[in-house]
């Protein structure tokens, strides 16, 4: 089962490396590995070089935002299993794809996820919160519940059936892929109970209570386009249920 992980990247050099290193030295022997760089002008793209035979595909031009550029990653990818790891985030062990495969094939799942922890931007070994995700319930969604997304492998032809990301949603278009994937198709998804992904701090949507009000809106707006409806506290315990994530290591 061939998987694809894809990295998307815009002036990225101070931290695309430890990306890409913690990605060739897993231990699947069948990783395909898309960079699609937004014309970075910092080294990114000499780094991305530097590991020539190691990354399968590589795009350097322009595009509309992350969330283009994870669509085109999508769309050059040609595995069955597809995960997204940015240039800021690692893998946090050398056998997270072999254990996200034996996962996949022995539920049958259509996608999984598991748990992260975010880390010091300049030192990645100082856990700053972990986001322990637990076991998806049907329903979880209207309790502000999400996975985290870089934890999140999908099968390909969900994406073909079910659509990528929409580009008008801001920093929620991966809110609102995963609500339409598990919530309204209700896919048969898996929980690995590990941390897989560790992600540098410094999220956009959370930077400020403007940013979080503006968050808000594109959530409620990810709910319905969509057609559904969230419960009255549902976008507001989704930045509540982060607080835990402080006190849960």
């Amino acid at each position: 089962m061939k998987v694809s992980i894809l990295t998307v990247v815009y002036n990225g050099a101070a931290t695309i490396r430890q990306c890409i290193e913690s990605i060739v030295n897993q231990d699947y022997p069948d990783i395909e590995y898309i960079v699609v760089d937004g014309n970075s002008k910092d080294g990114t793209q000499d780094i991305v070089k530097s590991f020539e035979g190691k990354v399968s595909k590589f795009v350097s031009e322009k595009d509309a935002g992350i969330y283009d550029a994870m669509n085109k990653g999508i769309q050059l990818a040609s595995g069955e299993i597809i995960g997204i790891l940015n240039a800021d985030d690692f893998y946090a062990f050398s056998t997270v794809i072999s254990e996200v495969v034996g996962l996949m094939k022995s539920g049958n799942y259509e996608a999984c996820y598991g748990d992260l922890e975010y880390v010091d931007f300049t030192n990645g070994s100082i856990v700053k919160r972990k986001w322990t995700s637990g076991l998806y319930q049907k329903g979880s969604f209207l309790n502000g519940w999400m996975p985290p997304h870089p934890t999140f492998f999908v099968r390909c032809e969900l994406y073909d059936r079910l659509g990528k990301f929409r580009l008008d949603l801001g920093s929620a278009a991966d809110y609102e892929l995963m609500l339409r994937f598990v919530h309204k198709a209700e896919i048969k998804i898996g929980y690995l109970p590990k941390v897989l992904v560790k992600m540098r701090s410094g999220g956009v949507s959370n930077s400020s209570f403007k940013n979080r009000i503006q968050a808000n809106r594109n959530d409620l707006k990810a709910w319905r386009t969509n057609e559904l409806t969230p419960k009255f506290y549902t976008l507001w315990l989704k930045p509540i249920r982060k607080i835990f994530q402080f006190i849960r290591f």
